[in-house]
This record gives C-alpha cells, structure tokens and sequence, in this order.
C-alpha cells in the first residue's frame, strides 16, 4: 500500500513564508504595486480587461449528474441562485470580472461566504491586497487575516474560496505581471525618453539658412525679414502652410523628428504582443492586426473559447466544486458549467447547415424557430415538417405523394368551337 505517509507528517516538512509586497521596481527610483501597474499601463489594462469581459459574459449554469449521460439543469437550486445574485449590490457580471481581474493582476482571488441581511446565502470579494494567508501549513493556508482601514480580522479558511494560480514554493500564485518585469522596465523608460524628447527639446519644424557668398545683412534688415516671415507664415497667419518664396539663396532645412525616428509605434506595438504572449491571447484580439486576414482571425477566435479562456473556465468550475458546492443544501453529484455552446458553434446558418444534415431533415420546429425572434406560438407549430421524399428509421420505402392526371389519357375535350367554324 502506498498511502501510507500521513498528512500531518507532510506538513510538517517546512513552513510557510508571506507572500511578498505586490509591487513592481521600474526604476531606481520609481516602483508601482500591481494595481497601479494596471491603473497606468494600456497594455496590461488591455489584457487583463480582455480576459474578465470575455469570460464574464458567458453563461454559468448549474447541472445535476442524473446518469452516466444524462444530467438535469438546475434553476431553483441553491447554487443557480447564488451565482445569479452573489450578493444584494453586485451582479454575476461585475462578479466574475472582478474574479478574473483579480486573477489576472494577483494570480489569486478570494470569496467570503456570509449571510445577507435577509439571511440569504451571499458571497462579497475580498480585495487581494486586503488578505494575508496565516498559519503553519505550508501546503495551504489554515486561516486569512483581512486587514482594513478601520480593523483586521482573522477568519478560518474554510468561510472562504481561496482561487489562486501556480507558485514554485507556496501556495499563493505567481502573478504573471512578474513575468513581465523585463518588458514593462523597458516600455517605462522608452516612454520616459521620449516624453522627455517630446518636452525639452527644440521644436522646430526647420530653420532657414542664407549662403556666405551673399551680401551681408544689417541688423535692420534681418529683423524686419523674420518679423515679416513670422507675420505671413506662423500662427494664424495669411499665408500659413503656404509655399514661401526665398530670395538671395535661401534654403529652408526642415528638422522635425518624426515618429519612426522615435519607434513610438513600433515600442507600443512590441509592449502589446509581449503582454499578450503572457496571458496566452491571439495579438489579433487586443488590436494587433498586422498579420490578420479574415480566416486566421476566425480561427483564433475558436482559439480564444478553447486555449486561452478554456483554462480558465475549467480552474473556476473546480474551485467552485471544491470549496462553495459541497457547503450549499442538496449537493450531491452537482456541479457548474460555463456555456460555451454559444461561442463555439458558429453563426446560425452555418450551424443549423451541419445540424440539418445530421439528423437527415428538418430539426427545428415551428414553434422553435418563432421562439428565437421572440414571437408567440401558433396552433399545430410544434410538430417537426418532414419532407415527402425523406423516410422514417426502418421505413424503406417513402411516403407516397398523391396521384397527378395520366400523362398517356387523351386530353379533354375543348368546349369553345373553331374560330374557323365561325362565321
């Protein structure tokens, strides 16, 4: 027998350490904590704000497994109810958005379980940099200090749902804005560059130059000249933007640093695709379209419901069965389940094409079909249309269509005379 090790005697192998400060040395002078990183950084707010809006308009419905394929879709269970209406101030929507952008800036997210007003089960989020993991346990935390402006309180482990990622030594996750470190540095001090470039240097869109060989200016003479240029083509003048002609050999030496000079594109796109790769998002889904064409896009947002957001639903649904299910009434064999259905089959003429096709005929009634444009019901519209030349299982031959006039009968005969037997 292999289980022989207890849990105790595991546990206390080590112990754990606190999950280090949230924040982010750009330079040696500035450091922001995560969540300015996301207040202040696009590329990151992109990202993250990406993966919540996406995930947090799918539908979380709540099954019961009946049979090894059959389950029943719950909707007066305590678990539909609750996900509905988390608490008496906050949506699902805004729910699971804050979940998964706390996921998304902290690798970890906390429920707490409480009880309504109204005594109704609830849950309220807990900001991540309010919650401190206590105890002996290096495996996993025995309890939570939740620390506020006015007090800090200790609460058992068990009245929470503890939602975090992987972490190589403790059971805290890793945020991946720690893996960007490198990569936000360097967009930090290129974007101080050349905000810097942009406010202190001389912004001259040019600057005329006169040969030596010409004949030398008086000091009345140059000052009347750039008092007059600056009249004619500066400002609001009446001929600015106009072709200025220059005489005694004058040239105009234009100076302007462009943006390809500075690689400000070129940087921001760079910052984009790098976050991007961190959170496992298609580029074409956050703006960056260089390389998008009509199909690869399509493809890769089949890829999005599947690679990017597929992990994610899946870790939800488990901490969900793991840490909220099993405390709710009437339980057993329950479980949740994000609808997808929506998302991967395609536009509806595409689906009901391949749908059509499988069952051999029409697979939609038309009450059914009326019920999509939210039209009411009419009177024998529930009964499937089948098609006469179309058979039943174990039916070989196919309805028989009703007899039409005999092609070899003589024709009737015409009851109006000749017109040539007329006079």
């Amino acid at each position: 027998m292999s289980f022989v090790v207890s849990e105790g005697a595991v546990r206390g192998l080590s112990r754990p350490d606190l999950p280090g400060v949230p924040r982010l040395q750009l330079s040696d002078s500035l450091s922001m904590t995560y969540k300015e990183i996301w207040k202040k950084q696009p590329a990151v707010r992109t990202a993250v704000s990406f993966l919540g809006r996406n995930i947090a308009q799918l539908g979380l419905h709540a099954f019961r497994r009946v049979g090894d394929t059959e389950r029943e879709r719950l909707t007066d269970h305590a678990l539909p109810l609750l996900i509905g209406k988390p608490n008496p101030w906050t949506t699902r929507y805004r729910m699971l958005d804050a979940l998964v952008h706390d996921l998304g800036i902290y690798d970890r997210a906390f429920w707490q379980k409480v009880k309504a007003s109204d005594g109704s089960l609830a849950l309220v989020r807990l900001p991540p940099e309010m919650v401190t993991p206590k105890g002996d346990n290096w495996l996993t935390p025995t309890s939570f200090e939740i620390k506020g402006s006015k007090g800090t309180k200790e609460v058992a482990a068990e009245s929470l749902v503890y939602f975090r990622g992987y972490a190589p030594d403790d059971d805290f996750g890793t945020s991946p804005i720690e893996s960007l470190r490198q990569i936000l540095a360097e967009d930090w001090h290129s974007s101080r560059s050349r905000e810097q470039t942009l406010r202190n240097g001389a912004r001259l869109s040019g600057y005329l130059q006169r040969p030596r060989e010409a004949s030398r200016w008086e000091s009345e003479t140059r000052d009347r000249f750039r008092e007059s240029w600056r009249a004619q083509y500066t400002g609001d003048g009446p001929a600015a933007g106009g072709t200025p002609i220059l005489e005694d050999g004058m040239t105009f030496n234009p100076v302007a640093q462009t943006s390809e000079q500075l690689q400000y594109v070129e940087a921001r796109k760079l910052t984009r695709e790098e976050v991007a790769a961190a959170y496992f998002i298609p580029p074409p889904m956050v703006g960056l379209l260089d390389k998008a064409t009509f199909s690869n896009i399509t493809e890769q947002h089949k890829m999005l419901y599947q690679d990017t957001l597929g992990p994610w639903l899946t870790m939800i649904a488990d901490e969900l069965a793991l840490q909220l299910i099993p405390d709710l009434p009437g339980s057993d064999r329950v479980y949740v389940e994000f609808n997808l259905a929506e998302k991967l089959t395609g536009s509806f003429e595409t689906r009901s094409d391949s749908m059509q096709k499988a069952c051999g005929g029409p697979f939609l009634t038309v009450n059914e079909v009326r019920a999509m444009d939210n039209r009411p019901p009419v009177e024998g519209g529930d009964a499937l249309i089948r098609p006469l030349n179309v058979t039943q299982n174990g039916d070989d031959e196919p309805i028989p269509a009703e007899s039409g006039p005999d092609p070899e009968a003589a024709p009737p005969a015409d009851d109006e005379p000749d017109e040539e037997g007329q006079e």
